[in-house]
C-alpha cells in the first residue's frame, strides 16, 4: 500500500521529520488498509521517502518508522528497541533511579510507543494506530530484551481517541502491582500504576526534583500541582522551613503525605490543601499570604497548537499570581509541559507576568525534561518540557 503526496509536500520528509498531515495527502491507493498498516509514502513524481504507520482517522495521517527502503518486521522493532535501551545505558541515568523512560516515541524511532521502567515492572504506553498495530510485537521484544517478565498498559491518554482508540488500562505481561516503591536520589515514592498521571510519575522531572532540593533550604515553598510529592519531598529533604503542597486531587495528597512518611522528613514542616490553584493562588493573594519559593507544574494546558492562546492566559495567570505571592528574593520555578507552548512563547508568557505583577525578575536557570527523554534533532516537538527558576527582585 502506498501514500502518494501532493506536489512539493515531501520537504519535511527530506528533513526526516516523521509525520504526515492530511492535507500532504495527495492519495491513498487503498483507502480500506487497516489502521496502523506499513504503507509507502512515496513522492508525487513517485519516489520512494519513506515506510510509516498509517493512521486514517487521524490529522496525522501517517507516522514514519524509517526513511530507508527496508522491511518493517519484528527484528526491525528489535534493532530500535534495543538502540533505545543503550542510549539510557550511556547516559547512566540508572545510577539515578530504578525508574527511568526507555522508550520515547519519536524521539527514539517509535512514534506513538512510550516504556518507562518502574524497577522490575514496564509500563507501556501505545499512543498511536501504528503503535498499537505493533504492540504485542513491543512486548514480546521488551521481555527479551529488558529480561523483566511484567508489563502494565497504560494507553489511556487523550490523544488515542485522535487515532480512532479507545482507552485500554490493564496488565499486558505478568501480573503487576497496581502499585510500586521506586527511588530516585536517595529518595523514595509511592507510585499508583494504575491509575496514576502518565504512567505513574513524572520521570521527566527527574532533574529537576533535585535542583529544588538545593535550592529550597531555610525557604517557605509553595508547591502547585503538586500531584503526589515529587518537588514536596524533595524540597523537604533539601532543609525547606515549611512545604505547602496543593493539588485538586485528594488521592494525589494523600500519596503525597505518605511520600513524606516514606522518607522520614519532618511531617511537622508539611501541609497539604486540597482545592482549585488558580482560585487558591488568589486566595492566598486576597489574604496576604507569601513564600520564599513557588514551584508551579502544571498540567498540559495545550495539548495542540490549537490551544495555544487559551493555554497562554492560564500560563500567565498562575505565574502572575505566583509572582505576586513571592517576597523579595524568592524563587519562582515554573514548568509548561504544553507541546504548542515553545519555549520563547513561554519566556515571553512569563515576562508579562512578571511585569503584570509588578515585579522585577531574573532567569537564573533554564530547566527541561531528563536524559532518558531525549529529544531527535530531525523531532523538535520532543522538547515538550519547559522550565524556568527565576528570581524576584528586593
Amino acid at each position: 500500500m502506498s501514500i502518494i503526496l501532493k506536489t512539493g509536500r515531501e520537504k519535511s520528509l527530506l528533513r526526516r521529520h516523521p509525520w504526515i498531515f492530511s492535507g500532504a495527502v495527495q492519495r491513498v491507493d487503498d483507502p480500506s488498509a487497516a489502521s496502523g498498516a506499513t504503507v509507502e509514502l512515496l513522492s508525487f513524481n513517485g519516489d520512494f521517502l519513506a515506510r510509516a504507520a498509517y493512521s486514517p482517522t487521524s490529522q496525522i495521517r501517517a507516522r514514519a518508522w524509517t526513511f530507508e527502503d527496508e522491511p518493517v518486521n519484528a527484528e526491525f522493532f528489535r534493532r530500535k528497541i534495543r538502540a533505545a535501551i543503550n542510549t539510557r545505558q550511556r547516559s547512566n541515568v540508572e545510577r539515578q533511579s530504578n525508574a527511568i523512560r526507555l522508550i520515547h516515541a519519536e524521539s527514539d524511532g517509535l512514534p506513538g510507543l512510550i516504556v518507562d521502567r518502574y524497577g522490575d515492572v514496564l509500563v507501556l504506553q501505545s499512543l498511536t494506530a501504528g503503535a498499537e498495530f505493533w504492540k504485542e510485537t513491543f512486548a514480546n521484544i521488551l521481555v527479551e530484551e529488558t529480561g523483566i517478565e511484567t508489563i502494565y498498559e497504560r494507553s489511556d491518554a487523550d490523544v488515542r481517541e485522535l487515532e480512532g482508540l479507545q482507552p485500554i488500562v490493564g496488565p499486558l505481561r505478568g501480573t503487576p502491582p497496581n502499585q510500586i516503591i521506586i527511588t530516585e536520589h536517595a529518595l523514595r515514592y509511592t507510585v499508583n500504576l494504575a491509575s496514576g498521571h502518565k504512567t505513574g510519575f513524572y520521570l521527566d522531572q527527574r532533574a529537576n526534583r533535585l535542583r529544588v532540593r538545593e535550592l529550597a533550604q531555610d525557604r517557605d515553598v509553595l508547591d502547585c500541582f503538586c500531584y503526589t510529592g515529587g518537588f514536596s519531598v524533595n524540597a523537604l529533604a533539601g532543609g525547606a522551613k515549611s512545604v505547602l503542597s496543593v493539588d485538586s486531587s485528594a488521592d494525589a495528597l494523600n500519596l503525597c503525605r505518605e511520600n513524606v512518611a516514606l522518607n522520614n522528613l519532618p511531617v511537622t514542616r508539611h501541609s497539604s490543601l486540597e482545592g482549585d490553584v488558580f482560585q487558591l493562588l488568589r486566595k492566598f493573594r486576597d489574604e496576604g499570604r507569601s513564600f520564599d519559593m513557588v514551584i508551579l507544574d502544571p498540567p498540559k494546558f495545550a495539548p495542540t497548537s490549537a490551544q495555544v492562546e487559551k493555554a497562554a492566559r492560564a500560563y500567565k495567570d498562575i505565574n502572575l499570581l505566583a509572582f505576586k505571592l513571592l517576597r523579595a528574593g524568592g524563587m519562582l520555578v515554573t514548568f509548561s509541559c504544553s507541546g504548542g507552548v515553545d519555549a520563547a512563547l513561554f519566556q515571553k508568557i512569563v515576562a508579562g507576568a512578571a511585569l503584570d505583577a509588578g515585579a522585577q525578575a531574573q532567569i537564573i536557570e533554564h530547566l527541561s525534561q531528563g536524559a532518558d527523554h531525549p529529544v531527535a534533532l530531525n523531532f523538535p516537538e520532543g522538547a515538550y518540557l519547559k522550565g524556568l527558576v527565576c528570581v524576584k527582585g528586593k
